[in-house]
């Protein structure tokens, strides 16, 4: 797969205040990169700085294969969407399909088959105004695809949804990065595990950690071996006995190792009634823990 975006010494000043600290990053084409920071890290000024919407201070931003203004290769949903109420669904995305150049009946067109993929189909003709939270994020999607972006940029696009609406709204991202490249930001972490190819980890406008999945989790990864006994009378023996560090939490034991073996033959010394021994490693809520600390 080949380039599609370049960010190099990426900086954002306001006044003497610096936002974004010397950030540089690069992105796939057909990937999906979660931006992952607590609220004030800088996620949302990186987005809108990419989308054009905020001039950097310092840095540049490189598209590559993209002809003309890159604004134009450049779908973008903001965390809250604003539109006109008195609009319909219908209407809107055909003034926005209209704006992004796109002719009026390929607008037409365009606005039908986004509404049925975003699972407005039914609700084309009414107003806007009666729309739910979860109708908007999807109405906003929409506008953000009808002209099929090259880069699409999500701004916390499930932070608002309850979780079958985060469900949803999740599945349909999957479609489409079959399509295009994604860039979101997220604080839900259990998402992000779901749905990506790149971590981004913001700290106070600092990239303080980046890489695949896999990488990050390879390098802050620690396994633990989880022992659930049938009562905590047996759970609390085997702490005192076992020579590995472990930790009670009522009848389930947390070993910190990974050799299951050596955990057998503890638990094979007495006569224990155990319910479940299972392996566990770490989950990115930890690693972000991690890193957060960096």
């Amino acid at each position: 797969m080949s380039q599609l975006l370049q960010v190099s010494a990426l900086q954002k000043n306001y006044g003497q205040h610096e936002v974004i600290k010397n950030i540089s990053f690069e992105l796939t084409q057909g990937t999906a990169t979660a931006l992952i920071g607590p609220n004030g890290a800088g996620k949302t000024t990186i987005l809108s700085m990419l989308a054009g919407l905020l001039k950097p201070t310092n840095g540049q931003i490189q598209f590559d294969g993209i002809v003309g203004d890159p604004r134009a290769a450049i779908g973008f949903l903001p965390q809250y969407p604003q539109f006109n109420s008195w609009l319909t669904a219908s209407e809107f995305l055909i003034m926005a399909a209209r704006l992004s150049g796109l002719t009026a009946q390929t607008a037409k067109e365009e606005s039908e088959k986004m509404l049925q993929f975003v699972g407005l189909k039914d609700a084309a003709n009414k107003k806007i105004g009666t729309f739910s939270g979860g109708m908007k994020q999807r109405l906003g999607l929409a506008q953000a695809i009808i002209h099929k972006p090259k880069l699409l940029l999500l701004d916390e696009p499930v932070s608002a949804l309850d979780p079958a609406g985060r469900l949803d709204m999740m599945n349909l991202m999957k479609s489409l990065q079959q399509e295009m490249t994604i860039l979101y930001s997220t604080h839900i972490l259990n998402d992000a595990e779901q749905m990506t190819d790149q971590l981004l980890f913001l700290k106070a406008g600092k990239l303080v950690e980046q890489g695949s999945l896999q990488d990050v989790k390879a390098k802050y990864e620690h396994r633990q071996i989880v022992v659930e006994f049938k009562v905590v009378e047996e759970a609390a023996q085997f702490v005192v006995k076992s020579t590995l560090s472990a930790e009670q939490q009522g009848n389930i034991v947390i070993l910190q190792t990974d050799d299951m073996q050596q955990v057998i033959r503890e638990l094979a010394k007495e006569t224990f009634t155990i319910r479940k021994v299972e392996q566990q490693s770490a989950s990115l809520e930890e690693i972000f823990m991690k890193v957060a600390k960096l």
